[in-house]
């Protein structure tokens, strides 16, 4: 029973057991390669696909960083591969219904796998299209940006939304610490921020529970908080690109991702500080800008939400609260490794601010300590206090 939490990250894959939540868990992921020079072991996940075409999927900054390996090794191997690039230049690759549907029109009457090289955006796209088309895809990381690379889950715009789509997971993923550790920083700042946001998901988790009586598997929470334990204990060497500092950072991302599989929900990784980070996305794209990196607004975002748990902390159910550490913790977390602190930081408005804090949960049907501060009448004053608190 829960053997899972014996096993180390390579183990992880085809894993199913008893948990003692009761229910029994399955991990399908076929294969996953998590270490340095795991883009190597590519042409041997793709094997079984070889008698078909292969679409692989990138962009200008994740051909670089890893999809040419990829093809290459893919071509050498006498893989036959069809090529799918995106060029965006400087702008970042929103996952919208033009990507989506490019996707789509590429497919050929002989493809048997895609395989995606980049980060949210291209995974995202391409795990939407091949669970629509029920068809396998595959994963190859280039950044330590998100944690999505196992999850099953397609967050995507539509219509100038952001939605959450469900989909399946990957056939195979592999995240090649060689390559990751070269992202940009501020892609190494997203993911940090993104293991930050873990904090208050859990503990919105547990307010659920004793609110709303959701289902809860201890199980995933204990998988993730050894894994942000590990990556807090070496995130002030995130920003000299320490090796064992982005190995952390790395296996925690994939950890939450596994967790989330196991629960088929987004619950272990997943609270109000992803909807406050998808309300200033869809506001700047609304407006033609290009978003703030997502993992880079949930981390401080973070912040702002430990500070709603401590302003409710007379009326929260008991032990809730003290799942949350203070906001002044969480800071400092974010900047010993670097990552932006407070909104004003990156220049998102105080009136954009307001609203996302007063609007934000709306964004997913999902509990939060937004949805127990509206319901109790607190969340106008609470959203005014921190507002005024950051911005003055």
């Amino acid at each position: 029973m829960n053997e899972i939490l014996n096993l180390n990250i390579n183990e992880m894959a085809q894993t199913e057991f008893d948990c003692s939540c009761g229910r029994h868990h399955n991990f399908e992921i076929h294969d996953l390669a998590v270490g340095p020079g795991a883009i190597q072991k590519l042409p041997e996940f793709a094997a079984p696909f070889k008698d078909g075409q292969i679409l692989m999927v990138y962009d200008n900054n994740t051909f670089k960083a890893a999809g040419k390996q990829a093809r290459d090794l893919l071509t050498d191997a006498g893989f036959n591969i069809k090529e799918l690039y995106f060029d965006r230049g400087s702008d970042i690759l929103i996952p919208d219904e033009s990507v989506v549907g490019r996707i789509l029109q590429e497919i050929e009457a002989d493809t048997k796998l895609i395989i995606a090289v980049g980060g949210g955006s291209l995974n995202d796209s391409c795990k939407y299209v091949t669970c629509r088309t029920k068809m396998p895809y595959m994963i190859v990381g280039t950044a330590p940006s998100m944690d999505g690379y196992v999850s099953d889950g397609a967050p995507l715009m539509s219509a100038g939304r952001k939605i959450s789509y469900p989909a399946h997971l990957a056939y195979a993923v592999i995240c090649d610490t060689d390559i990751m550790k070269l992202a940009p920083q501020e892609l190494i700042q997203a993911g940090f921020g993104d293991v930050v946001g873990k904090i208050t998901a859990l503990t919105d988790w547990d307010l659920s529970v004793k609110v709303t009586g959701e289902y809860r598997c201890e199980t995933t929470v204990e998988l993730v908080r050894r894994a942000l334990n590990k990556c807090f204990e070496k995130s002030d060497q995130l920003p000299q690109r320490d090796g064992d500092a982005i190995n952390a950072l790395i296996e925690a991302l994939i950890l939450t991702g596994v967790a989330m599989a196991l629960v088929r929900v987004s619950r272990p990784a997943s609270g109000a500080e992803h909807m406050l980070s998808h309300y200033w996305e869809m506001d700047y794209i609304a407006r033609g800008l290009n978003p703030i990196h997502h993992g880079t607004q949930v981390g401080y975002r973070h912040t702002v939400i430990a500070r709603f748990f401590e302003k409710l902390s007379d009326i929260l159910p008991e032990g809730t609260g003290q799942l949350c550490p203070p906001h002044e913790e969480i800071e400092k977390l974010l900047r010993d490794a670097g990552a932006p602190v407070t909104p004003k930081d990156i220049g998102i408005s105080k009136e954009l601010f307001h609203a996302s804090l007063m609007e934000g949960y709306k964004v997913r049907p999902r509990y939060s300590v937004l949805k127990f501060a509206m319901d109790n009448g607190r969340l106008e004053q609470i959203a005014d206090e921190i507002t005024t608190e950051i911005y003055g």
